[in-house]
């Protein structure tokens, strides 16, 4: 993929937010790491269609392809993420029942992904199949597959080395019942989770992770009705570790991430970056000090061609 074949525009907005200061203070840089991330993008494979919506011409792979390459030739320490529900919203899905979604994901490069509640709507068997499409891990903490067929193809975290980083990925999925049919997702077992997050985050701290990472797919927020309904919000007020949620389900449109304090005081940052393929986050990440202190800048980047080279 070329750039003459895969070209992009990109919107940025937000700025320098995270742990003090903005970035560009004067202190001795050590370790740089990018994180892109996607959710809820829901089968849209190729671009919305120009028919005078307010989507026209936004998302599709090619599109996205093109930013993720430019990003790796100009960074050199990137992850790629995604929230959940890659599966059903478009043909591509009723068809190849999630082949075309995993395999561009593939294609692209994904570091890891978590599980949404779409992606049981073929069934939990059709999920496990499609994964051998899959060249990255699903990860998840909260979801007990023992005796279903997801039982060998997911792990609670990872661990990824990025230059002298080391940096650990777990995920947390909301609870199915109730909004997925019983069939669908069959023996799997919902577990709390803040206990399995703050317990599998824990384990990444011991193992001298640099940062922890939670894919989440339990939804930014609620209000009215569904107040006090497990949530990013609650998840990133409850933790003790994690440094950054990465959320989906919701399909809110982030302009900048939200900050929220942890049990022990520390910054928690949740990002979300609507559906359908629209937008992708992009996190910028200096590790500065003899203390690992971190510091970011968030840039919202708008999926779409240039009209002209």
């Amino acid at each position: 993929m070329n750039r003459r074949k895969f070209i992009r525009e990109t919107a940025f907005t937000g700025g320098a937010l995270l742990a003090s200061s903005a970035i560009g203070a004067s202190i001795p840089v050590q370790h740089a790491l990018t994180i892109l991330h996607t959710n809820d993008v829901h089968s849209r494979i190729d671009p919305f269609p120009m028919d005078g919506s307010r989507n026209q011409g936004l998302g599709g792979v090619v599109a996205r392809s093109a930013i993720i390459q430019d990003i790796r030739a100009e960074t050199e320490q990137v992850l790629l993420l995604d929230a959940g529900d890659i599966f059903q919203g478009t043909p591509y899905f009723n068809l190849f029942k999630g082949a075309v979604e995993i395999k561009a994901m593939s294609k692209m490069g994904y570091d890891a992904m978590t599980i949404g509640n779409h992606d049981f709507d073929a069934g939990i068997e059709n999920y496990a199949n499609q994964l051998e499409h899959a060249n990255f891990p699903v990860v998840i903490c909260n979801y007990d597959f023992t005796g279903t067929a997801m039982e060998t193809k997911y792990k609670p975290y990872i661990i990824l080395e990025k230059g002298k980083l080391r940096v650990g990925i777990l995920g947390v999925g909301i609870e199915l019942e109730g909004i997925v049919a019983a069939e669908m997702y069959g023996r799997t077992q919902y577990q709390n989770p803040i206990t399995a997050a703050n317990a599998t985050a824990a384990i990444l701290k011991e193992k001298k992770c640099d940062m922890i990472i939670c894919l989440s797919h339990l939804g930014d927020k609620y209000q009215n009705e569904e107040a006090g309904k497990m949530s990013d919000e609650i998840l990133a007020k409850e933790s003790y570790n994690i440094d950054l949620i990465i959320g989906g389900h919701t399909h809110r449109f982030f302009e900048q991430p939200r900050r929220y304090k942890n049990k022990v005081g520390s910054d928690v940052l949740v990002n979300q970056m609507g559906w359908g393929g629209i937008q992708m986050g992009r996190m910028d990440y200096i590790f500065s000090g003899k203390n690992g202190e971190k510091r970011s800048k968030a840039h919202t980047v708008v999926v779409t061609k240039k009209t002209s080279e």
